[in-house]
């Protein structure tokens, strides 16, 4: 960067390197989507923090070797140092604080709503830290795409769902993961350029296994019933989830301004509505087609650069 002063208009996602950068956004929202079905097929199976430590283990397994056979260069201990900062916050604070507070009885679809507030925050410390500069067209969408998210999940919880059913102490692991995720997405952009994907995504999975792994020995019993379903689940989860979508939000947050990048979790909730329709038969009704529609147009507004 030769400034520092970022402009938001002037780092574009990617669009401009060949169809698979053009598709990467997208396929990064569909595969994000699908971390909540992930997640309701392994708990039964597993406490959560000890189904997170068996996937950072196995995500670790796989990409140590892909770094070994790509003779990755590894970064200096300080970037090495960010590179873990940014696990602690993307993988431990998100993934625990989302675990959590599904286990404990919050309704999936309320930790969504709360943490489908993430682009709002992260253009927020973007501001703050980043010295992005945000248009009012893209405060218009980062704002219209938030209302699409709340659409989509008064759809999708009902009205007969009462949200004091479930103990409050939830909405802590909930805020947990918002404010890491947010602020992990800046943090990442800020001060882990130059980082290589693959090791630095090594990296961050070690520091958020060790945090799961004393969390798992200090809380939990550690037992797991090693069902197939649990098998499967957990397959998805490392290989869609901890490699490849994680793979691809380094990507395109090394490419794209953070504000930017961050606006695409409003497309998560609509895209898990839809999934859900499909392989449940759950009921996707007119408020939460708008709602999609909203978001879509939200996350429009703030990535596309008008033409002069």
């Amino acid at each position: 960067m030769s400034s520092n002063t970022t402009r938001f208009a002037a780092e574009p996602l990617p669009g401009s390197g060949g169809l698979a950068l053009r598709l990467a956004p997208a396929l990064f929202v569909w595969l994000w989507s699908t971390g909540f079905i992930g997640a309701k097929y392994g708990l039964p199976y597993a406490e959560p923090f000890t189904l997170l430590l068996y996937r950072m283990l196995a995500t670790l397994l796989l990409l140590g070797l892909v770094a070994y056979w790509l003779k990755s260069r590894w970064p200096s201990p300080k970037l090495a140092f960010h590179a873990a900062v940014t696990g602690l916050l993307v993988h431990g604070c998100y993934l625990g604080g989302v675990f959590y507070a599904i286990e404990d009885g919050m309704p999936a679809g309320l930790v969504s709503l709360i943490v489908g507030l993430q682009p709002l925050v992260t253009a927020l410390a973007a501001v703050l830290v980043l010295r992005e500069v945000i248009a009012r067209r893209q405060w218009f969408g980062l704002l219209l795409g938030l209302v699409g998210v709340c659409l989509v999940l008064l759809e999708k919880m009902g009205a007969a769902e009462q949200v004091s059913q479930f103990p409050l102490w939830t909405l802590v692991w909930a805020l947990i993961a918002l404010v890491g995720i947010s602020v992990g997405t800046v943090y990442q952009k800020r001060y882990c350029q130059g980082v290589e994907l693959v090791p630095g995504a090594v990296i961050q999975y070690c520091a958020s296994g060790l945090l799961f792994a004393v969390g798992a020995f200090a809380f939990e019993t550690r037992e797991v019933s090693w069902d197939t379903q649990l098998v499967l689940a957990m397959g998805w989860l490392v290989l869609g989830l901890s490699v490849g979508a994680i793979l691809l939000l380094m990507q395109l947050i090394s490419r794209g301004a953070a504000s930017q990048v961050a606006s695409l979790f409003y497309l998560v909730p609509p895209v898990t509505a839809l999934e859900a329709y499909i392989l449940f038969d759950e009921r996707l009704g007119a408020l939460a087609m708008c709602g999609g529609l909203l978001s879509v147009l939200g996350v429009a507004l703030v990535v596309v650069k008008p033409r002069r």
